[in-house]
């Protein structure tokens, strides 16, 4: 572990502690301390994460605070980026790993410039008070979110970011308790042969896709609150009428599995949601999971029909999503058409 010389200020470059290999296009994750503290407490946990070729960068907050020092999320987001411009490779792949003060500085980054991470880990922290940002400002962008079980940043980062979001739980009183680490190295170690196999997940554009099997083609926002009183629509009968669909139950109560002979051809395994039986989609009583191709899950979380699957670009496809069941005629309609658009992605080889 190394401090190059430099001195914390908005007019200097950061103090970094590393920890890892020096390549300058080996996957970082950088490290944000919270407040009244230093880059060292945040070195420490490198040794307890994944160990591969990968480079762990831990910077000092500008801002002095008691001992130590904290986060100015207005002035702090140029400075810190412009250390990161001259971090090595600008095609790198970017993690941040951000504790308390340094997850809401992390937050803020990521909602500030999606387009330059890989991933966020957010400790005891979220996007800073204020606004909501809009729908879909994360897409793409795996998260590990852990919370005290107070915490109201889930809320936007879960339903509403477009973020694929593995939440954890932590009665630990905001201390980085050794089970949360545990998991947090489980997760990046995932997301990070993630990267090594697929490559960073594409971002959203502004195109609008067609959406073949949804009425007029596109899809439109989903409304907040349903309209018709009337009880739900029997969404099963409607995907069984897809050419080749089989159906089983699950073990859950109203669980069902619908799959596809894949004897038969098709699409690639990361078209599926359980490669190796043909499950291309699981039905729930209140929810669908299905893969999707990238620009379509993107825009189905745009839209509102979808959330990210929590280990969507980590653990199981990109392009994973749980999709709302539909509430009224209208609704069976579009949710139909999303999930045939799934039948289609795994029915079609490459």
């Amino acid at each position: 572990m190394t401090t190059p010389t430099g001195s914390a200020g908005l007019g200097t470059a950061p103090v970094v502690a590393r920890w890892g290999t020096g390549h300058p296009s080996a996957p970082l994750v950088v490290a944000l301390h919270g407040g009244g503290v230093s880059e060292a407490s945040m070195i420490e946990l490198a040794p307890w994460l994944p160990p591969g070729p990968v480079a762990y960068a831990a910077v000092r907050g500008p801002v002095e605070q008691g001992s130590g020092f904290t986060w100015c999320v207005d002035t702090a987001i140029p400075w810190f980026l412009d250390w990161l411009d001259a971090e090595g490779d600008p095609e790198r792949a970017v993690i941040l790993l951000g504790y308390a003060e340094g997850a809401e500085f992390a937050a803020a980054l990521m909602l500030a410039e999606p387009h330059r991470w890989a991933g966020g880990v957010l400790l005891h922290g979220g996007p800073p008070a204020g606004p909501p940002a809009e729908r879909g400002r994360l897409v793409g962008i795996p998260v590990f979110l852990c919370h005290a079980g107070d915490d109201t940043a889930s809320e936007y980062l879960v339903r509403h970011s477009g973020a694929p979001v593995r939440v954890e739980a932590d009665a630990g009183g905001g201390r980085l308790a050794g089970r949360i680490v545990g998991e947090v190295g489980s997760w990046l170690t995932e997301r990070l042969e993630f990267l090594r196999r697929h490559g960073e997940n594409p971002l959203a554009d502004d195109d609008d896709p067609e959406w073949p099997g949804v009425p007029g083609g596109r899809l439109s926002a989903r409304p907040e609150q349903a309209a018709s009183p009337t009880p739900p629509p029997d969404l099963h009968a409607r995907l069984c009428a897809l050419d080749g669909v089989r159906t089983a139950s699950g073990a859950q109560p109203g669980e069902r599995a619908l799959s596809l002979d894949r004897g038969l051809g098709g699409g690639p395994d990361e078209a599926f949601v359980e490669p190796t039986t043909g499950g291309f989609a699981r039905l729930y009583p209140d929810t669908v999971h299905v893969v999707l191709p990238a620009a379509l899950a993107y825009d189905a979380l745009m839209k509102g029909w979808a959330v990210a699957h929590p280990l969507a670009g980590v653990r199981v496809p990109a392009g994973s999503v749980v999709v709302f069941a539909p509430r009224d005629a209208g609704e069976l309609d579009v949710v139909a058409g999303i999930v045939a658009a799934a039948h289609h992605h795994a029915s079609t080889p490459d």
